[in-house]
């Protein structure tokens, strides 16, 4: 039987935390293919608007080793910038990973910016290794939230 792996990952951001949150995870089907083309072809909800239950679909260009992902809403506090959410399709489910979970708190900090939390948690499938693929996921979910923070900065009206 395989066995529950988790990560963990803290992002400091000098944009306030209700921004980064509508940016980097409530809207981010929509920033990712204008702010990171070169791996997001698009991106779209399949079910529902946001809510808890709601699926969305992001599709790759071929920097990733795989075309799609789906991952569904599970939980949502928007005053308080937390939601989780499971990977149902894609990203290495069924190949690689049996389950995997998001779970991602942004927190405000006293300077006015914020800390954004990620616990990642996953099982493999029987026989596979986890080798880099963690250090690859830090690093992707670091470029998703400092992307996002750089477009806010850019443009001080956005997501107000």
């Amino acid at each position: 039987m395989a066995s529950t792996n988790s990560w963990r990952l803290e992002i400091q951001s000098p944009v306030a935390a209700p921004r980064l949150f509508r940016a980097a995870v409530l809207d981010w089907h929509t920033l990712a293919p204008q702010l990171a083309p070169h791996i997001i072809a698009s991106a779209h909800p399949v079910v529902g608007e946001g809510r808890i239950g709601s699926v969305r679909q992001f599709n790759f260009t071929s920097a990733m080793p795989f075309s799609l992902m789906k991952e569904k809403l599970e939980f949502l506090d928007e005053n308080k910038c937390e939601c989780k959410s499971t990977l149902i399709e894609g990203g290495g489910i069924g190949t690689a990973i049996e389950t995997a979970t998001s779970h991602i708190k942004v927190e405000p900090t006293a300077n006015g910016g914020c800390v954004v939390q990620v616990d990642s948690t996953y099982r493999l499938l029987p026989g596979v290794e986890v080798k880099d693929e963690i250090t690859k996921a830090k690093n992707s979910v670091t470029n998703i939230f400092k992307g996002a923070e750089a477009y806010l900065i850019a443009n001080p009206d956005a997501y107000i």
